[in-house]
């Protein structure tokens, strides 16, 4: 386990009560350096969506409760919020939550996909597609030239709901 998933772990550990007492739920804690800076961030949400007040109820308990624990060494940014619209699945419950819902799959590296009426193959790094099913190893979709678009987990960089405007 590297130290960015220790802390991670002991950190949902230390928000599991806050949650609970709050009918909260903990969508994801991630530890991660962006310009320079380590950022602790916890996305939250409940059944309505989250306030503002929430997260800061949150971030004002999760911060005396790290003050105390004092397990992270670096100096770090503390952040509580939503996990946004788009927000990507990454926990079983995200999947089982999002069946049925338009996702917006990110792949590693190029695939050819067939397009259009003609069905012509292209090469896409990211398609759209209907959440139909999951397993641990593969997602199925249900996209424009499939009704089950069968995809390797493995191969997927980032898997979000997708934002409609």
């Amino acid at each position: 386990m590297t130290k960015h998933e220790e802390y991670e772990e002991r950190t949902e550990k230390l928000l599991e009560p806050i949650m609970k007492e709050n009918n909260f739920e903990l969508v994801d804690v991630e530890y991660v350096k962006e310009a320079g800076n380590w950022y602790l961030r916890a996305y939250i949400d409940k059944e309505g969506g989250i306030t503002l007040n929430d997260c800061e109820l949150v971030n004002r308990t999760l911060s005396d409760i790290m003050d105390i624990e004092d397990f992270i060494p670096d100096a770090y940014i503390l952040e509580v919020s939503s996990p946004g619209l788009g927000r990507q699945l990454k926990k079983e419950k995200d999947y089982k939550r999002s069946i049925g819902k338009d996702v917006d799959v990110r792949f590693y590296k190029a695939r050819e996909v067939p397009a259009g009426k003609n069905k012509k193959i292209v090469s896409v790094k990211e398609i759209t597609g209907t959440l139909k099913s999951y397993t641990d190893d593969t997602i199925t979709i249900e996209t424009d030239f499939s009704e089950d678009y069968e995809i390797k987990r493995s191969d997927i960089s980032t898997i979000k709901l997708t934002v409609i405007f």
